[in-house]
């Protein structure tokens, strides 16, 4: 996604209204504008409740274009397979479809809604990391490739094939890599130490007319790209002894984590974690709640641990991420030349940054309530796991939407915090300030939640409905209406 042409009247019109202590000015897709300035915006609260996910799926198509041009840029038969585990909506189904790329399902239901929405079958691959016989039997109907993690999923998939004409199509998934003098272990995967005692001990399986070993498959944990390249380096070799074996691997699947960038400005990330620092440090006031260490302790002066959260501001992301892969050199050439020379298709499953620009989250203010400390807790009709993963917080800047046009309050610093009852239910661990102040019935929206933020932990915990998924169908004026997902 390219940076906002209009960031200059996002920071003075959209942006004022909240900022953090140091501010983390989010990327915003020209849609996005459009639709926090819209008088609709509002009215859509209204009609479908708060939070409410508001998601354009043409941004997709944009950030696939950039992966395949690089692709071609190096004569490589290159396939994207969007990670559907990233956002349960089917319009990024039909978006990616459209635009030629593949789906990674993880569960039955998402292989079931996948293929009722005429996926081809050669689009279709299934990563999940639990496949129970159900999941594994509508892979061999529908001729789904399954990523094969361990001998026991081989085992019961090859006590599915009973007749003569059950076919399957497998990748060997596998870890263990060796990366700059280290290991990279993973829990998904055969250790490729272990490889040539796995395809012994299976062979019957292997062997059978009734599987077929399409392909090698790799989950890496982070977002390095020299880790990727050892790993693809280290996979080739193993292909080559597929063939050997008298198997006939035709991709290298090099699985997800493909970084991407929220942020605008790259000396806002590095100013926030040198504030934060010293706030550990107890130098200047905390800029997190309970000055929340996002993964680092202060002991006796120093700093230890590391960042618990998603690197929101990163460089060489998303396209120009995969050229530097295909750049890397093994064998005395790139990447791309010793998988071309092969014959090999490569294979990738992004979510997140296939969906950057696609997504918004806003929830409506709901009360104000001054601490005994002076820091204000601003309560929105939304939980925590509606805008979460993993990461201890979401390092973007919300935005502020009056409710109406007022008289400037005085301003006011404090967090946002959710439904959930618990101590923990912050929805920011971050300190915003308000400098006009915020009243009831205004929203906030947090940019850019439509890889994982808005579904991956979604919770119906105390019984709140889950938050509806407007798509947007015009931008000016803005118009929407309901993922298919939501009208089942």
């Amino acid at each position: 996604m390219i940076t906002n042409p209009n960031t200059a009247s996002i920071d003075t019109g959209l942006r004022r209204n909240c900022r953090g202590l140091t501010p983390l000015d989010a990327r915003i897709e020209p849609w996005m504008q459009s639709v926090l300035e819209s008088e609709e915006l509002s009215g859509w609260v209204a009609e479908h409740g708060s939070p409410l996910n508001i998601l354009h799926a043409s941004p997709l198509a944009k950030n696939l274009a950039a992966f395949n041009r690089v692709a071609a840029d190096h004569q490589l038969d290159f396939q994207v397979f969007f990670a559907r585990k990233a956002n349960k909506c089917l319009s990024f189904v039909d978006e990616a479809t459209a635009s030629g790329a593949g789906i990674d399902v993880a569960s039955l239901a998402e292989l079931q809604q996948v293929v009722a929405n005429g996926v081809r079958r050669s689009h279709i691959i299934c990563t999940a990391a639990i496949k129970e016989e159900a999941l594994l039997a509508a892979c061999v109907q529908h001729g789904v490739t399954i990523a094969i993690d361990n001998g026991d999923e081989l085992e019961q998939l090859a006590s599915l094939l009973t007749n003569d004409s059950s076919q399957a199509s497998i990748a060997l998934r596998l870890s263990g890599f060796e990366h700059d003098g280290n290991r990279l272990h993973s829990r998904f995967g055969i250790d490729i130490g272990q490889f040539e005692d796995f395809v012994s001990r299976n062979r019957g399986a292997l062997d059978s007319p009734a599987l077929s070993i399409d392909g090698i498959h790799f989950h890496l944990d982070g977002y390095s790209a020299s880790q990727r390249v050892s790993a693809i380096s280290q996979c080739l070799g193993l292909i080559d002894r597929l063939r050997e074996l008298g198997h006939v691997p035709k991709f290298l699947d090099i699985g997800g984590g493909v970084p991407m960038s929220y942020l605008e400005d790259k000396s806002q990330w590095e100013t926030f974690w040198e504030a934060h620092r010293e706030s550990l440090l107890q130098r200047r006031d905390p800029i997190t709640y309970r000055n929340h260490g996002l993964g680092f302790t202060a002991i006796e002066e120093k700093i230890y641990g590391s960042r618990n959260c998603y690197p929101y501001y990163q460089e060489g992301v998303q396209a120009q991420w995969l050229e530097m892969v295909l750049s890397g050199r093994c064998e005395n050439k790139t990447i791309a030349t010793a998988i071309r020379e092969r014959n090999l298709q490569l294979r990738c499953e992004p979510g997140r940054s296939l969906l950057d620009g696609c997504g918004l989250t806003i929830a409506r203010v709901v009360f104000r309530k001054q601490h005994p400390n002076g820091d204000w807790f601003i309560g929105l009709a939304m939980n925590r796991t509606q805008c979460r993963t993993s990461s201890d917080d979401f390092l973007v800047d919300p935005i502020l939407i009056r409710s109406q046009v007022q008289n400037p309050a005085p301003a006011i610093e404090g967090y946002l915090v959710g439904a959930y009852c618990m101590e923990s239910e912050l929805l920011t661990l971050r300190k915003l300030r308000f400098p006009d102040g915020v009243e009831i019935g205004d929203l906030v929206a947090f940019p850019n939640t439509a890889g994982y933020l808005m579904h991956f932990l979604e919770s119906r915990s105390h019984q709140f409905p889950l938050a509806k998924n407007l798509v947007i169908t015009q931008i000016e004026p803005p118009q929407a209406t309901l993922d298919r997902i939501d009208q089942s």
